[in-house]
């Protein structure tokens, strides 16, 4: 029979020691991120800067949801949750013109979620005279509203989707929160 040595056992434990580590990671720290919200709560009085230097003051009982908001200087994301009701803002750059802007965010809207758009486009603009277009898009059960505007070299994306009587009652307040959108040095 064959003898450990004492180098051996350490080599063991040692082993048995990064093996326990690499479990305690792998399913430790996967619970630990389920235990914790991924909504945050925001302020609601004050101007939320999404990217670009483009702000917008969140509707009243929103909450930031950190999965889907990813802020930045050239570009930018929020994602407010009002209920079941999904509120998002994209900031990115872009070299064209509103229709263009609005063609193709009406596109994507099609081939990445499902959703058909319909309806005609409207002109829409924020408190700060920022004009846009704004239409709307549904599936089963679900519907939405889009809106598009172009600001130097960026358009602000603004998509809304939530089942039909949730979407309807929160409306009115995500609505009063796009007027809100500015650009950095627009007046108030």
């Amino acid at each position: 029979m064959a003898r450990i040595t004492r180098r051996q056992l350490m080599n063991l434990l040692g082993a048995l020691g990064v093996a326990a580590s690499l479990a305690g990671l792998a399913f430790g720290l996967p619970a630990i991120d389920r235990s914790l919200s991924s909504e945050r709560a925001v302020r609601t009085d004050e101007p939320y800067l999404i990217g670009a230097g483009v702000t917008v003051v969140p509707p009243a009982g929103a909450a930031l949801d950190v999965t889907g908001t990813r802020p930045g200087d050239g570009e930018g994301t929020v994602l407010f949750r009002l209920g079941p009701v999904r509120y998002a803002i994209v900031v990115r750059p872009f070299d064209g013109d509103l229709d263009a802007a609005a063609e193709r965010l009406r596109q994507r809207i099609v081939d990445t979620t499902g959703y058909q758009v319909t309806g005609v486009q409207l002109e829409v603009s924020t408190a700060g005279g920022l004009a846009g277009l704004q239409g709307g898009y549904t599936a089963p059960g679900r519907g939405g509203r889009y809106a598009v505007f172009v600001a130097d070299g960026h358009t602000i994306e603004v998509t809304i989707s939530g089942n039909d009587l949730d979407l309807g009652r929160s409306l009115p307040q995500i609505e009063a929160s796009t007027r809100t959108l500015r650009r950095a040095g627009e007046p108030q």
